[in-house]
């Protein structure tokens, strides 16, 4: 699948090496075809490694994607240079009155926060129900998803008793839902998060669907109105070296913290870490694409309101 990206985004060239199909905005604007337009709310505190993330995830479709980075103005970013937030990233306000087909809310190091003292959360909360009513189906990542169910829902996240590190078993639990089609019965996938939302307040509650979990991990995906709300509690998008990083930095720092689990050889960090969950994240964003924004967008988003005029 093409990926339209603007000309000189850094990550574009590491993508091309990869022999990911990026398409210029040059390119793009000659073809005869109506994109997959996407928004990307990106809150993770390395920008660039993120969008190569998420773009390498989103690429494993044959439907071109169009993909807008946004960012929050409640917050200035520490990690990422600012020269790169203001040029390739639009504000909130600029994009509000715009409609898109999918959008993506990434996660946050801002966990063990109450959200309610988040300094971008009253933004974000502007933003999340802008989604109902603008975007055809939403894409809540991690701490992204915990955020969604909170607001949207009213269940809060609990603090574990230690970090869940490292790449768990899953299980599928609907085979007949589209988001898991081509799952095999077990999958694995990171985790790095040191909260959760209850699995059994997610399982009283009839407005939510559970499609895979573990009984290490707890929920792994769920969705609600019928794939127009889609929440992913762990990090699929993450490469091989994500949780090496991750696993490195804190040691350096002198924080306790234990070893990723079913991640290094051998369960040792000077080994290279496994990959072994690639396959199913890309099935899972091509799913996605396909069943939840695609197949379900009109061909002209300002011409048919019916969409989004019963979201509420």
């Amino acid at each position: 699948m093409p990926i339209r990206v603007q000309n000189d985004l850094p990550v574009k060239e590491i993508l091309e090496q990869e022999n990911i199909f990026v398409m210029d905005e040059y390119r793009a604007a000659h073809q005869q075809i109506r994109p997959i337009s996407i928004g990307l709310l990106n809150l993770m505190p390395l920008k660039e490694d993120t969008e190569l993330q998420i773009l390498r995830s989103l690429s494993n479709s044959p439907l071109q994607v169009d993909v807008t980075f946004v960012r929050v103005s409640s917050h200035v970013s520490k990690n990422t240079s600012t020269s790169h937030i203001y040029k390739f990233y639009e504000p909130f306000e600029s994009i509000k009155n715009q409609k898109f087909d999918g959008f993506i809310i990434t996660g946050a190091p801002v966990e063990q926060m109450p959200f309610e003292e988040v300094d971008y959360w009253d933004e974000l909360k502007e933003i999340m129900d802008w989604t109902v009513t603008n975007v055809t189906s939403t894409l809540h990542l991690c701490w992204g998803a915990q955020a969604g169910i909170y607001y949207h829902y009213g269940i809060d996240k609990v603090k574990l008793p230690e970090k869940k590190f490292g790449v768990f078993p899953h299980r599928v639990r609907n085979r007949k839902i589209p988001l898991v089609r081509g799952f095999d019965d077990v999958f694995f996938a990171p985790h790095s998060r040191h909260t959760e939302v209850p699995q059994d307040l997610l399982e009283q509650d009839d407005r939510i669907m559970i499609l895979a979990d573990s009984e290490e991990a707890g929920v792994f995906l769920c969705m609600a109105k019928e794939g127009r709300q889609v929440f992913v509690m762990g990090h699929p998008e993450y490469d091989r070296i994500t949780l090496d990083k991750e696993y490195k930095r804190d040691v350096e720092k002198g924080l306790d913290i234990r070893m990723p689990v079913n991640y290094y050889q051998d369960d040792n960090p000077d080994n290279k870490p496994n990959l072994i969950w690639r396959s199913h994240a890309n099935a899972l964003y091509s799913n996605w694409l396909n069943y939840y924004v695609y197949q379900v967008t009109p061909f002209d988003l300002y011409g048919t309101p019916s969409v989004w005029q019963n979201a509420k």
